[in-house]
């Protein structure tokens, strides 16, 4: 075992077994970095790499937002300990994400366009996004149904529609992008939309929209005037 890894600290020291005693609210990012990282490095322990960690980037966001090569720019952060970091900051961003969605409303096609542009606009495949609500609009979550080709995404009403039951939501909204980057709507799109509306209509689950995504912005089935009822 490396001499520098957290049991080699002092007992009282430790990361790990302070945050058993104490939990994790009484510890320093420092310290809860150096349980993720595990060991440091000949010279360096690793509470040390983990303090120089975030004294490197200055505040905890924009370590979170650091790629595997600016982390690996750090003496003694290898790919394996880059990629735990960037995994760790994922999961935490996506759990902000889904824990921020639980009050944002949707009532308006801007409002789902924003909620999942950033995963959507530059995709080079075609994913297929569903947005679910509460009975007064607001969002339990938005989840990925299906990932296509660059040409077409193979959608089933029973992949969209059995999130949409298992969390019990009021209504739904159906977002794919179009990796060509331009969001107009194919023969294709209206089809599968017309589909997925009668399907909600059987499950009682409506589809209030569906809003495909490109590199400059986005367009509403609804808005440009198909039957949603």
């Amino acid at each position: 075992m490396s001499h520098y890894s957290i049991q080699s600290l002092p007992q009282s020291e430790r990361p790990r077994e302070r945050l058993m005693k104490f939990g994790p609210e009484s510890m320093a990012a420092s310290e809860l970095i150096a349980i993720i990282l595990g060991s440091g490095m000949k010279g360096r322990s690793v509470l040390v790499l983990a303090q120089e960690l975030v004294a490197h980037f200055g505040t905890l966001a924009r370590l979170a937002q650091a790629t595997i090569e600016e982390l690996r720019q750090i003496k003694g952060i290898g790919q394996a300990k880059a990629v735990q970091l960037r995994a760790i900051f994922s999961l935490s961003t996506r759990l902000a994400s889904q824990s921020s969605q639980a009050r944002y409303r949707v009532d308006n096609p801007i409002h789902a366009y924003h909620l999942v542009k950033d995963e959507l606009q530059h995709e080079k495949r075609e994913f297929f996004m569903a947005i679910l609500l509460d009975t007064k609009g607001y969002v339990i979550c938005h989840e990925v149904i299906a990932i296509g080709t660059l040409s077409n995404t193979l959608v089933h009403p029973r992949e969209v529609f059995y999130p949409a039951i298992r969390h019990k939501a009021a209504s739904l909204i159906v977002l794919h992008n179009h990796p060509s980057g331009d969001p107009t709507p194919s023969p294709e799109d209206i089809a599968v939309t017309q589909k997925l509306v009668e399907a909600g209509k059987l499950v009682g689950i409506p589809v209030n929209d569906h809003i495909i995504v490109g590199d400059q912005g986005y367009v509403s089935l609804r808005q440009k005037g198909h039957s949603f009822n």
